[in-house]
Parts: C-alpha cells; sequence; structure tokens
C-alpha cells in the first residue's frame, strides 16, 4: 500500500443531520420521502459537475411539481452547503497526523461545484492531499468505476497500491473492482488498525 484514497463525507465530513434535513425541506416548502426521492435521484448530474445548482433544483422543483422562486432556490443552496459542511474532526486530526508520517494522500468525494468552492476556501487541511478527485471536476462520480481509476492515474499508483476509505460499502465494492484495496470506514481506531495491518502485512 503505497496511498490512501479517502471518501470526504461520511469520513472526513460528516453527513447531513436530521436538523439541517429539516431545514432544507422548511427552505423547500416540500418534505418526507417524496421530496428527498427528488433529491437523491436527481443528484448525479449535478455531483459530476454537468449542472450547477440553480438547474439542479429547478429539476427537483420539476420533478415535485413545486414551483421554487430564484429567492428559494439561492435559499436551498445555501442550506445545501451548510448541510454538507459539518468536519468531523477526530478523523481530520488523523488525516494530518498520516500527512506527518509521510503517508501520500488522495481524495474523492462526489460533491458538487458550490461545495467544492466553499471546502476549497475554508478547509486548509484539503492541502494534505496531493490527488483532489472532486466529482464536479472530473467528471464522473461513485460508484463510476472511471473516478477511481481517474484518481489511480493521477496517484501515479496502480491501483493494488491503493487503499481506499470509504463509509459506504458499495463505494468501497466499486473500488475493490478496478483492483484497489478497500475499507469500510466506521471510525478512525479501526482505520488505524487497518493502515497498521496494510504495512504490516
Amino acid at each position: 500500500m503505497k496511498a490512501v484514497l479517502f471518501d470526504m463525507f461520511g469520513v472526513l465530513a460528516r453527513v447531513q443531520s436530521t436538523e439541517s434535513q429539516e431545514v432544507i425541506e422548511r427552505t423547500a416548502g416540500v418534505s418526507g420521502e417524496r421530496f428527498w426521492d427528488a433529491y437523491w435521484s436527481l443528484r448525479p448530474p449535478y455531483d459530476r459537475g454537468d449542472v450547477r445548482g440553480p438547474a439542479y433544483w429547478g429539476s427537483v422543483s420539476e420533478r415535485l411539481g413545486t414551483p421554487f422562486t430564484d429567492r428559494q432556490v439561492d435559499d436551498l443552496i445555501a442550506a445545501d452547503l451548510a448541510s454538507w459542511s459539518e468536519i468531523d474532526q477526530e478523523s481530520v486530526d488523523f488525516l494530518a497526523e498520516l500527512a506527518d508520517r509521510g503517508v501520500r494522500l488522495g481524495l474523492l468525494s462526489n460533491i458538487p461545484e458550490e461545495l467544492a468552492v466553499h471546502y476549497e476556501a475554508t478547509q486548509e487541511w484539503l492541502g494534505h492531499f496531493s490527488v483532489l478527485g472532486l466529482s464536479c471536476r472530473i467528471g464522473s462520480a461513485k460508484p463510476e468505476p472511471a473516478a477511481y481509476t481517474w484518481c489511480s492515474r493521477e496517484l501515479g499508483l496502480p491501483a493494488e497500491d491503493i487503499l481506499f476509505v470509504d463509509d459506504r460499502s458499495d463505494n468501497v465494492l466499486a473500488a475493490r473492482e478496478v483492483g484497489m484495496r478497500g475499507h469500510v470506514f466506521t471510525g478512525v481506531g479501526l482505520l488505524a488498525a487497518a493502515l497498521e495491518e496494510e504495512k504490516t502485512g
């Protein structure tokens, strides 16, 4: 193992809280399963950078049959960004430890352009990564094989020399299918143990 490729959300940053989801629902004026089905099913083009926030929320509006005003769209973009902006400090501290030890690090995240810009402006720890595989910039998103092969190419390493870390088992499985090692993240302690095992194994 010559590099560790990290997922962002659910590993280094927290996933949406119930409270942040409720803010988005109130802003949209729609709640429940119908809203979140539209939110997630229309998300891939947004994450891949095919569309920006206004177009994404316009598609959500059409799917729901609920018109959003321009002000609502601006507020929905802001509420959505806020919902993905809580950092897991323990994980970020561990990332810094790995960087200090000289471990080569990469990031592969499904992230829309507005959120990528926000993270670049506010999170200095992104500087620990030698490769930033942001879906909105590379034109592919997990679990698409192209997302993993892009990172492997940019790291300059064969897939088998890379350990991919993600909280979603389907994303880890997709990484393994292109030849990477994989670790399903459930906490820093178990990840540290897995990295030690990789080093000694």
